[in-house]
């Protein structure tokens, strides 16, 4: 997840660990604030990961799925993942596999056991929800800057901290929101919140990250993710755990052919 959120390009210099954005309107600094983050969020290479997925209806009744992700860096596009379901037994053995791209739209593909084929996820479908979740097939790629274009909305306290409140509007075709309002930490430049906003700008979802970690003394992960729909009741959790960096995973790692190996 590089990555759950941005990049950015702007003038702007570190003064005493606090921001100083030379930017002269809400977009200009919107978008220092993007590049600030994903320039704290670039250099781990490579990272695995171990995920609890909880899925709850509105009435409560919930169901759990466990995962595993790994995650490349690449330098120059966005990164590519991996993820493998190995329960329930009827979910093991699923595999997705993506390339998230910096402007052109993302590539997904999704390996089911029971069929042993590859299925290609149309860039038309990126905002179906992911295995069932909360989490739409677009959430779950990795959150490039010039995916957006931004604006700094205000300072706003959140969960306790001083935030930047920024909106994001995606570039890409077919995206399932019209924009996205985030709390930044403006200390750690690692996002606290976000509010989605449907293809109508009818409040769709709010996406809540908790108890964070830093690991490498520089990337900080949260250990929960938890997304709510306002629309439906649902939400999902996401539990984190056993994080691992520099693991000396490559591009082979992250093939078509991967999907069918994947256990």
């Amino acid at each position: 997840m590089k990555k759950i959120i941005f990049n950015i390009f702007l003038a702007v210099s570190l003064l005493g660990g606090s921001l100083n954005v030379v930017a002269e309107t809400a977009e200009e600094k919107g978008l220092a604030i993007a590049v600030e983050i994903d320039k704290r969020d670039t250099g781990f290479k490579d990272s695995t990961v171990k995920l609890k997925m909880v899925l709850k209806n509105k009435q409560g009744r919930s169901s759990v799925r466990e995962l595993r992700t790994k995650t490349l860096e690449v330098t120059g596009d966005g990164d590519k993942s991996l993820s493998i379901f190995d329960k329930p037994r009827d979910v093991k053995g699923t595999a997705f596999l993506t390339y998230t791209h910096t402007i052109r739209p993302d590539d997904q593909w999704l390996y089911l056991p029971a069929l042993k084929r590859v299925k290609r996820i149309s860039s038309k479908n990126k905002s179906g929800p992911f295995m069932g979740s909360e989490f739409s097939y677009e959430d779950i790629s990795s959150q490039e800057v010039d995916k957006y274009t931004y604006k700094y909305i205000r300072d706003e306290d959140c969960n306790g901290v001083g935030c930047f409140v920024i909106e994001r509007y995606p570039t890409y075709k077919n995206s399932g929101y019209t924009r996205q309002v985030a709390w930044i930490n403006k200390q750690e430049y690692r996002p606290e919140k976000i509010v989605f906003y449907d293809r109508k700008n009818a409040l769709l979802k709010t996406l809540e990250y908790k108890d964070y970690k830093q690991y490498l003394n520089q990337y900080w992960r949260a250990d929960i993710m938890q997304m709510i729909n306002h629309q439906t009741g649902k939400s999902t959790d996401l539990s984190f755990q056993d994080y691992q960096f520099n693991t000396g995973l490559s591009e082979k790692n992250f093939s078509r052919n991967s999907l069918k190996r994947a256990r």
